[in-house]
């Protein structure tokens, strides 16, 4: 396990790294999915924390 590794985030049903295109950064809300759809995770800035989508 490499540094980087710790960083990236995985999709849990397919292991693929998150892809991040839908954020909004000027309000701070950032939104990472799973390419095939399976998993999305998105940043809530009034909560802060993340919350986890698991897609069947």
């Amino acid at each position: 396990m490499t540094i980087i590794s710790l960083f990236k985030d995985t999709c849990p049903t397919c292991k693929q790294t998150l892809k991040h295109d839908k954020s909004e950064a000027l309000i701070g809300r950032i939104v990472k999915h799973c390419p095939e759809g399976h998993y999305e995770k998105e940043y809530h800035p009034a909560l802060e924390t993340f919350v986890e989508t698991i897609q069947h």
